[in-house]
């Protein structure tokens, strides 16, 4: 039911049994609203009292209203829900954000963000992270809500604020807002079980829902007998570069060259290759099912046994049975361990048989050539990549006992200090094995390093962290040896540290301060390159280093990696890319290329769109497609791979939750055909795409 918010704001009219609607007056704006780049006057909308709320262009433009009492008590709701009407004819990314005091978008707050659909109305539902326990755990969105919202733990009973504001945008925008409300215990309420026996969201239909085995046999037969006969290359080499395209020097390896202005890379036969690649090509994802079982509509026996995995009898899903531990994210309410199904793996013993690991790396591998692609992208299964089906891209990730910068923070984990004598044992102990197994493979165009460290904690963590830290270690000496005295640096950083153990990096850096942080994480991030690829070339001399694959970052970083790097990669979760951020001013003098990019929607039972959400299967082809545009105009980039092949599972993979629409085939093993209709008319077309554009 809703409850009744905001009384000293807004007339609040009962409207039905069980729920009160707190209504806008439609003549003015509320008294406590604090206008941020903004414009805004009541209207009346259809009958609908609102405001409307004209976002202006900055970083965060939004409408704030405070708690005229200081603060707000909200202990008896769940959530927060907003309806947003957009007048516009493209889709409006908006948020909102609830906050407790010293609220600073990430911490004492909670935040939830949508897209407003063009001439309709939007529910924005914001489920608040209060520290409650969670019924629906280990999922980043939920049924009926959809993404939780992000943010730290906040306390309903001092709510000091909430606002509605758009993300950056790059031009003025005009939304309605209207019905805001407080949601209550039964706004939520979800009938269990949720989930079919097929990995699907039980109370809802959709275009191509599966039903039952049997149509997962004739869509098995259907596809198959399409791709009996794939597309010709139509003017594609064997590693799928452009053969009617100019012919270079044949290296026998994948290499990199600008030609007319254009970054390409070119394959081992001399031809240019423009990298159009899937991440994810295998079917790791997995759900916990551990105190979940009322969950599912079916789990096989082995599933639902705790017995030890030698004792219990075996069936015919037990490839889709293990157990997970470890798991320090979303899954606290089992203390990180317990047992798991893979529902995808379930039902491609369903559709392919006792051979279903073959057969499904043979379909995989014959759908991505006829929708056009010609990569294998990160994180796919070796067996993939050996078939040699596609030229591919390679993982590493570098992991071990080496310290990491404790000072700073990091979304996955901390930073690793390279400064550790252990960092580069460990690069070698990461990278031999796996370079030595495709060294000698002509289908591997590289290797991406890591993936989204946390770049950014090295200007401010290094000096936070613990004296002995290396990398801290390193940096003071490096000070000491610039200025010769504490009071020196004092005076030119104009801090008043009574020791170098003492020295922190002041909340305001000034000019020289800030060359010299500049200096330091381009010293730190090139020891990281270099340690890299001296390891990489030891073992694959001929092979690509791909890079990090950028998400959170800094500038030096960045800079520090072009200097080193065959291609700097970055993960660039957006609608469209601006080139102007790699050419021009910004041109880093080397390739780039995108290792991750995606949509999602809502429209087919899933949870959570990803992180780049749409309205729908049609928007999301829509959105591929011109992403794919947007990269092929940027004359700095040479590849963007698409994250990922198969959606995540409904309720959470193991390791941190995500449920995210994402994928080019679904829980079914059933392909989106709006997506793959898109994917295959652009993708036919890159070569002259990319060579006909004007930039």
């Amino acid at each position: 039911m809703g409850l009744v918010i905001l009384a000293a704001l807004f007339a609040v009219e009962a409207v039905n049994a069980g729920q009160t609607v707190v209504f806008l007056d439609g003549k003015a704006v509320p008294a406590n609203a604090v206008l941020n780049d903004v414009q805004a006057e009541g209207v009346v909308h259809n009958g609908r009292p609102a405001l409307r709320v004209k976002f202006g262009i900055s970083d965060w433009p939004s409408i704030f209203f405070k708690a005229e009492s200081g603060v707000w008590d909200w202990s008896a709701g769940e959530g927060l829900a907003v309806d947003v009407f957009n007048p516009e004819r493209e889709p409006v990314a908006f948020c909102v954000r609830v906050d407790n005091q010293g609220a600073d978008g990430r911490n004492n707050c909670n935040t939830a963000c949508a897209f407003a659909q063009p001439g309709q109305w939007t529910t924005l539902n914001l489920r608040f992270r209060s520290g409650r326990k969670e019924k629906f755990w280990g999922m980043r969105g939920i049924p009926g809500v959809g993404p939780l919202a992000e943010g730290t733990t906040i306390d309903l009973s001092k709510i000091v604020a909430f606002q509605v504001f758009l993300p950056r945008p790059s031009k003025e925008h005009t939304l309605l807002i209207s019905n805001v409300r407080l949601m209550g215990p039964s706004d939520y309420e979800i009938s269990m079980p949720f989930v079919d026996r097929f990995g699907q969201y039980k109370h809802a239909t959709w275009p191509g829902k599966l039903r039952n085995e049997r149509e997962l046999a004739e869509r098995r037969k259907k596809e198959e007998t399409a791709l009996l006969s794939p597309p010709g290359l139509h003017g594609l080499d064997r590693f799928g570069g452009w053969a009617d395209g100019p012919q270079l020097e044949a290296t026998g390896w994948f290499r990199t060259e600008k030609l007319n202005g254009k970054w390409w890379l070119v394959d081992p036969d001399g031809r240019l290759f423009f990298s159009i690649g899937v991440d994810c090509v295998n079917f790791f994802d997995r759900t916990f099912v551990e105190k979940r079982e009322d969950w599912f509509e079916w789990l096989p026996q082995a599933a639902l046994s705790p017995t030890a995995e030698g004792e219990r009898e075996r069936d015919e899903f037990e490839p889709a049975v293990g157990y997970a531990s470890g798991v320090h994210s979303m899954a606290e309410v089992i203390g990180g361990n317990g047992r798991t199904f893979n529902f995808y793996v379930a039902n491609l013993i369903r559709k392919y048989g006792k051979d279903w690991q073959v057969r499904w790396r043979e379909i995989s591998c014959a759908r991505l050539k006829a929708w056009g692609f010609n990569t294998i992208g990160n994180w796919s299964q070796h067996d993939v990549l050996e078939s040699n089906c596609l030229p591919f891209a390679v993982n590493i990730r570098i992991g071990g006992d080496f310290r990491r910068i404790e000072g700073g923070g990091g979304y996955w984990e901390k930073m690793p200090d390279v400064f550790d004598p252990k960092f580069a044992e460990a690069a070698e102990s990461a990278i031999e094995p796996v370079a030595k197994k495709f060294a000698s493979n002509r289908f591997c165009i590289g290797y991406f390093v890591d993936n989204e460290l946390a770049w950014e904690a090295i200007e401010r963590g290094t000096l936070a962290s613990p004296v002995d830290q290396p990398c801290r270690v390193e940096m003071v000496r490096r000070l000491r040896e610039k200025y010769g005295s504490l009071e020196a640096l004092n005076s030119a950083w104009e801090t008043d540290a009574e020791t170098w153990n003492d020295l922190r990096v002041p909340d305001s850096p000034n000019e020289v301060c800030q060359k010299d942080l500049d200096e330091w994480v381009y010293v730190f991030s090139r020891r990281y390159f270099d340690t890299v690829k001296a390891t990489l070339r030891r073992y694959a001399p001929r092979q690509l280093y791909l890079g990090c694959r950028f998400c959170w970052t800094h500038k030096e970083a960045i800079r520090a990696a072009a200097d080193v790097v065959d291609v700097v990669s970055f993960n660039l979760y957006k609608r469209e890319i601006d080139c102007g951020e790699f050419c021009g001013e910004n041109d880093l003098g080397k390739p780039v290329i995108i290792g991750e990019f995606h949509f999602g929607a809502l429209d087919r039972g899933m949870f959570h769109p990803g992180l780049v959400p749409v309205a729908d299967q049609n928007e999301r082809a829509a959105s591929y497609v011109r992403y794919v545009e947007s990269v092929l105009k940027c004359p700095a980039i040479v590849g963007c791979h698409w994250f990922q092949y198969i959606d995540e599972p409904i309720t959470g993979r193991v390791h941190d939750g995500e449920n995210y629409n994402i994928g080019l085939v679904d829980v079914t093993d059933t392909p989106y055909p709006e997506l793959i209709t898109a994917a295959k008319s652009i993708n036919s077309r890159i070569y002259q795409r990319r060579m006909s554009s004007g930039n």
